[in-house]
């Protein structure tokens, strides 16, 4: 690159170096007795002609002086880093050149001069010719000189403690040494820069020994050759160009016409001193009218010049007007001292100084390069980005604004940068920037939904699914994610999203709420553990009933029956329904759009296939599975058994609300399962009886009577723990006679069934009735009488059946006839010709009663009359004892004996009578007087039992026949009987 082409600078302040002191008018630089400057490690060292060493300070002040060289000038000298040694190089053409090394911190006790530790003449072969390059290595173990007649001596020893060194000439050239380097490693070379070529010499290590090696055929100047300590290139100044050299031959170069005087190499800068470029013959007549010396300084004036080879700048470039001496780094500062004696400080700007100056003049680009190769922190590279941003945006140039602007996106304010490209038209920024946000952990939830915003306006779906698929760690609010998914119609991305950070209820929300796929959200319940399956399916089950009523139902079956386990199968149909399989390429699509197992997703558990359940309401037969069922059940079988709490079926009454099919046949399912508490059975029993009824009430036909009968055979099962009293409710709310017959068959109450036959003057099931329990209840006979005749319909209705109740009646004496007489003719329906033949019946048998009744009656009397009389006549008359046997033994009958008024007559042995008892009774007729006394005895209590009379005529058919047996017994007048 021509160094035209490069941009110049002024990164350095140039002082003039005043002398200190008052009352010095001249520097100590001043002075025509100076042969060589040489920096140190805290002090200048400058050489005389006279071969004195001056120690100059920090202050420019000679803080000590010593004579080195009592013959020759001081040409050359180097402080050996981090140690108080000195070299010194003396020359005088008459002679050869001495070297010497001096311990500054040592003193000789009589001068009081630094100690010299070794003094060494160098050969070149007794040829005197000066010395144009002097090189040393840093612990002086090798020493290199160049002499002007192309020669190179190297000195080799313990020049420090003075034990010996060794000479030796290692290179002969026609053409002068111009320039020696020493670059230091496993092997160490050394650099031999002659006015026509530029060659490597091995003086250690592998290849030592070896001629040296050309590596360039064009050389350099005196003073044109330096090296780079950083990474140890050997850097050239030619006029065409700057060449740097490394292990490997020559490096990059950079072109810089124009003859050159001296090079050095200060920080990252190459001190280039160009010397003037107009010749002495091409001064004009005209200049020289200024007078000799002023024209001659005017057309000697140098140009110095600090190159960046990295950045490829020009740090600093001036003109002086004396040509330059010497330069230097010391102190951390450049120093140039011109032939007139001035000596100059370049002090380089601060890195902010350099980088306003760049910002000044818009080359953003080099300033971050600058501040970049400076190392400053992140947060001032930041800085810099961002202002070239700023600058990128003004100029229009949006796109390369943007990638500075996402450079410094770690601490620079988001709103800063997104309120410049909120416009339309820049929305591809915008994106841009919210990404690289979200990738940095720094975005907000205002930021994500912002992003998600753009890719919604821009309908690119490719970047929103990149967006929430990207891997690793989650770089966006995720409640913010999805909400906007889901207000811009992405419901499959907010679907994934949910699914992939488990908010199971969100994707529910989204498949049912959003995306109206009620099947796959109902297939995603089914997937989940029993707490968030329970909570989802309360929370949609009506819409899932609306929609999937088959499929939900039987999920409710097996939660609530403690059979529910989370799928895990993929059911694959033979023949599914043209909805199922619908429904399965959705879920499908859905599958392939998640980033995770196909197996770990919700699949269609029910979708294809019939329900487990018949589509026959109430059925208790499953339908013959189909082949995916049986798939589907191996699987549900593998699958490890889940503990959970069963809900009460209770809680889901209210899901089945407008359904009562899907809620019978889930209401059968719990039933055949078996309750676990009594309280749910009693729920459930009494719920499902209820449904039945309810759902018998809006059918028609024999929809009706199914129910009705499932009804019916539900209550007249055994021990069933439906309470009577709802039983009799539900059914007198529906009109379910079955019911409240069944409920007053089991509390007895039969006269009451058949009072609400009569009251909904149906004849037939008062009849049926009848004779279901009129043999039990005798009273429904004298109430259907009644109820028969109440009407010319009724009568009509019943037919042949009054003839029979009449004969009931009659044949049981359920109603005295007067009482038959006046029922009938409450009403005037029955006739005569109706009853003719009861009445006719019933007059026969009473004459044919009262005949006998008063034959009876003679008896009575007769025989009372013939008692009397015989109670009369034992009273009255003498008793005659004509038995000759005992009645007792069979005996003859001998003394003493005994005689009784019945004719019975007994040894006196054979009673076992004790001697003085008179209280003898016949043991023939013993018997028969107690039952006599017992009977009157009961009569006599009876008498004041009044209680025991109403009983009987409470219980009694013939009430009058109860009273006279009551006044025959004698208990109704107060000793009548006696």
């Amino acid at each position: 690159m021509a160094l035209s082409s490069w941009k110049t600078f002024n990164f350095f302040d140039v002082s003039e170096v005043k002398p200190s002191g008052e009352g010095r008018s001249t520097s100590i630089f001043d002075n025509n007795d100076l042969s060589c400057v040489c920096p140190g490690s805290e002090n200048v060292f400058l050489g005389g002609f006279d071969g004195t060493v001056r120690i100059v300070s920090p202050a420019f002040t000679v803080s000590r002086s010593f004579h080195a060289h009592d013959t020759g000038s001081i040409t050359h000298m180097k402080q050996v880093e981090g140690t108080s040694l000195l070299v010194t190089v003396a020359e005088d053409l008459s002679s050869e050149p001495i070297l010497k090394v001096w311990a500054l911190d040592k003193t000789e006790k009589k001068t009081g001069f630094p100690r010299c530790q070794s003094t060494l003449s160098v050969q070149n072969g007794r040829k005197q010719f000066p010395i144009s390059a002097f090189a040393t290595l840093d612990d002086l173990s090798q020493c290199a000189f160049g002499f002007a007649n192309g020669s190179v001596t190297i000195v080799r020893g313990d020049l420090i403690h003075d034990r010996g060194a060794r000479q030796r000439t290692v290179f002969e050239s026609e053409e002068p040494i111009t320039g020696l380097q020493f670059r230091e490693g496993p092997i160490t070379t050394l650099y031999i820069a002659t006015t026509g070529r530029l060659l490597t010499l091995v003086i250690s290590g592998r290849g030592q020994g070896q001629p040296a090696r050309a590596i360039e055929d064009v050389g350099c100047g005196v003073g044109c050759m330096t090296v780079d300590k950083k990474n140890g290139d050997v850097v050239i100044a030619r006029e065409d160009a700057i060449y740097y050299y490394g292990m490997n031959g020559r490096g990059p170069c950079y072109a810089y016409e124009g003859s050159k005087k001296l090079v050095n190499i200060y920080n990252d800068y190459v001190t280039l001193v160009l010397p003037p470029s107009i010749s002495a013959p091409a001064k004009s007549s005209a200049l020289r009218r200024f007078g000799g010396r002023q024209a001659d300084e005017l057309f000697n004036t140098s140009t110095f010049t600090l190159l960046e080879t990295d950045l490829k700048m020009v740090a600093h470039s001036e003109t002086l007007v004396s040509q330059v001496k010497y330069v230097f780094a010391q102190w951390g500062d450049l120093f140039l001292l011109s032939l007139d004696g001035k000596l100059f400080r370049y002090h380089e700007k601060t890195l902010q100084q350099k980088l306003d100056i760049l910002y000044q003049r818009n080359l953003f680009v080099l300033a971050i390069t600058l501040a970049q190769k400076g190392g400053v922190s992140v947060y001032q590279m930041n800085a810099i980005y961002r202002k070239y941003g700023d600058y990128l945006y003004q100029k229009g140039d949006y796109d390369t604004a943007m990638q500075q602007y996402l450079k410094a996106i770690d601490n620079t304010e988001p709103s800063q940068v997104i309120r410049k490209f909120l416009d339309t038209q820049r929305i591809h920024n915008l994106i841009e920037y919210l990404e690289e946000l979200h990738d940095h952990h720094k975005a907000t939830s205002d930021h994500t939904t912002l992003l998600l915003n753009c890719y919604a306006k821009l309908k690119d779906i490719d970047k929103l699914e990149a967006f929430i698929k990207t891997p690793g760690d989650l770089k966006f609010d995720l409640d913010t994610a999805i909400s906007m998914c889901r207000q811009g119609g992405y419901f499959e991305q907010a679907a994934y999203l949910a699914t992939k950070h488990g908010e199971h209820a969100l994707v529910v929300v989204i498949l049912i709420e959003d995306s109206k796929k009620y099947p796959e959200a109902l297939a995603y319940i089914c997937r989940l553990e029993p707490e968030p399956a329970y909570t989802n399916l309360m929370k949609y089950a009506r819409v899932l009933l609306e929609h999937c009523p088959e499929d939900t139902t039987q999920l409710f079956i097996d939660y609530y029956t403690g059979q529910y386990r989370p799928r895990t199968d993929v059911v694959v149909s033979s023949a599914p329904t043209s909805q199922g399989g619908a429904s399965t390429a959705v879920f499908q699509s859905l599958a392939s759009f998640l980033l995770v197992p196909l197996t770990s997703l919700p699949s269609f558990p029910y979708t294809g296939r019939q329900s487990e359940v018949s589509r026959n309401i109430g059925s208790v037969t499953a339908d013959i599975p189909e082949a995916s069922e049986v798939a589907e059940s191996d699987a549900k079988e593998s699958v490890p058994e889940q503990q959970y709490s069963t809900p009460s079926p209770r809680t889901a009454f209210s899901s089945f609300v407008d359904h009562p099919d899907e809620f019978i046949i889930f209401l059968e399912a719990c039933v055949r399962t078996g309750p676990s508490t009594e309280r749910d059975m009693i729920d459930l029993y009494t719920t499902l009886f209820e449904i039945y009824l309810s759902t018998a009430k809006t059918r028609e036909g024999t929809e009706k009577d199914k129910f009705e009968a499932k009804a019916k055979e539900l209550i007249e099962k055994e021990n069933i723990p439906i309470d009577t009293s709802n039983v009799l409710l539900l059914s007198t709310l529906t009109d379910f006679q079955d019911g409240t017959i069944r409920v007053r068959e089991k509390q007895g109450l039969r006269f009451d069934i058949f009072r609400s036959f009569t009251t909904a003057q149906d004849t037939a099931g008062a009849i049926k009735a009848l004779r279901k329990y009129g043999p039990e209840e005798p009273q429904l006979y004298p109430a259907a009488l009644a109820y028969f005749t109440s009407s010319p319909r009724i009568l009509q209705e019943a037919g042949s059946e009054l003839d029979a109740v009449l004969r009931k009646i009659d044949d049981d004496g359920l109603m005295a006839p007067l009482q038959v007489i006046q029922t009938l003719s409450t009403n005037a329906v029955a006739t005569m010709g109706m009853v003719k033949n009861y009445l006719s019946d019933t007059i026969e048998r009473e004459r044919k009663e009262i005949s006998n009744n008063r034959r009876l009656v003679e008896s009575y009397r007769s025989e009372t009359l013939q008692k009397r009389q015989e109670i009369t006549d034992l009273a009255t008359k003498p008793a005659v004892f004509q038995a000759r046997r005992c009645s007792s033994c069979g005996g003859s009958l001998d003394l003493p004996a005994v005689h009784f008024l019945c004719k019975h007559s007994f040894h006196q042995r054979c009673l076992n009578q004790v001697p003085g008892d008179d209280n003898a009774e016949c043991p023939v007729c013993a018997g028969n007087n107690a039952t006599i006394r017992a009977i009157r005895k009961a009569q006599v209590e009876a008498e004041g039992r009044s209680d025991l009379f109403l009983d009987v005529l409470r219980t009694s058919a013939d009430r009058f026949g109860a009273v006279s047996e009551f006044f025959g017994r004698g208990v109704m007048g107060g000793g009548g009987g006696e």
